[in-house]
């Protein structure tokens, strides 16, 4: 159900109104990064965008002008992908995944007075609606398609939603800074700004399903002999009867694989392997970083890498580190020092079972290699 929370905290830190005009004015923002809507109408991006001039001519670069005479006319500016773009919110995103589990992404929608962006509609991921900065109604309406998957968006049932969006609401409150809303996947909404400009951020958080899972299930059947055998010939489609046959082969084919063939850790596997492709680690500073390496000292403090998904494998001679698109591999004898700055900040000298000279070496690879951070 949604749930709204008035006055849960003050964002400021997180996201302003300088923030967006800095991010418009000064950031070079490029689609798909940034979207602007005017009474339900995606605006053509060549309405908002231009080449950057002499050494950056490429076409499609904001336009701060632009912008701000379409804001001006009632136009709500969508900044996309705030969490690749802006620090504090890069830095937010990457706590609130690690704590949910599930892949987050950031938008700001920036609304002038009494202005709505966009039609009724519902989105087919959970979001968190945090109220920036002035106020704005919202309207929520019961879904007409429950826990909708990312291929069933609203358009497909746009009669529906148009007929449950003028009914009665569930939720129909204007918003103040610092209001929270939580919205799962399939509620209708929509809403329109009040008495000046307002600034909402929404947490957009991509759940994984049990339909996530049959679809790993499913990939495994490939594995089977049974279900990779072809149907007999001369089937005839529109006869469902000269089917039946393979049908009643394929159930039981499956009904075995589940039963018998599913791997759990395998299973596991593959939707870690997912979220690792789905989310990013905190950004690295390349210049520090090689700076660092030529002058590392062994009271230099140092930290795993936010968010950076690993895996660490021992086989008695060597430890791993499997990364996303690589793997990284040291002597056993390093095994101990990894673990401990994987759980907590170490010293550059002082890793754990490692003398004085050992440890530095060790430190610089993990700095090289992207997976230690200087604190």
């Amino acid at each position: 159900m949604p749930l709204l929370t008035r006055r849960a905290d003050d964002f400021h830190d997180l996201f302003s109104a300088e923030a967006v005009d800095e991010l418009v004015a000064e950031r070079a923002l490029r689609t798909p990064f940034v979207r602007m809507a005017s009474e339900g109408r995606v605006l053509n991006p060549s309405m908002f965008t231009a080449p950057g001039g002499v050494g950056a001519e490429v076409g499609d670069q904001l336009d701060s002008g632009k912008v701000l005479e379409n804001f001006a006319n009632g136009a709500t500016l969508v900044l996309q992908g705030l969490h690749r773009t802006w620090e504090p919110i890069s830095r937010f995103t990457r706590r609130l995944v690690e704590e949910l589990g599930h892949p987050a992404q950031v938008n700001a929608y920036i609304t002038p007075a009494s202005s709505r962006g966009f039609d009724p509609h519902y989105d087919t991921h959970d979001v968190f609606v945090i109220q920036i900065a002035g106020a704005k109604r919202w309207t929520i309406h019961e879904p007409v398609h429950r826990h909708p998957l990312p291929g069933q968006p609203w358009s497909d049932y746009r009669p529906e939603v148009e007929e449950a969006a003028s009914g009665e609401p569930v939720i129909d409150e204007v918003f103040e800074p610092g209001d929270v809303l939580y919205l799962p996947r399939g509620w209708l909404h929509s809403a329109v700004a009040r008495g000046g400009t307002s600034i909402h951020l929404t947490i957009g958080v991509r759940a994984t399903t049990r339909h996530d899972l049959l679809q790993r299930i499913l990939a495994a059947a490939g594995d089977e002999e049974a279900l990779r055998a072809p149907l007999a010939l001369g089937v005839d489609y529109t006869d469902s009867a000269s089917l039946s046959g393979d049908l009643a082969e394929t159930i039981r084919a499956t009904r075995d694989l589940l039963e018998h063939s599913i791997d759990d850790t395998a299973i596991a596997a593959s939707m870690q392997r997912r979220f690792v492709e789905d989310t990013r680690p905190a950004p690295v500073r390349p210049l520090a970083t090689v700076d660092l390496l030529s002058d590392l000292g062994p009271q230099t403090l140092l930290a795993w890498r936010d968010a950076l998904q690993t895996r660490i494998e021992d086989d008695g001679d060597t430890v791993r580190i499997v990364l996303r698109t690589k793997t990284v591999t040291l002597p056993a004898e390093a095994s101990a020092a990894i673990h401990a700055l994987h759980q907590t900040e170490q010293r550059a000298g002082k890793l754990p079972a490692l003398d004085h000279e050992s440890s530095l070496v060790v430190a610089r690879r993990l700095l090289r290699e992207g997976i230690a951070v200087p604190r």
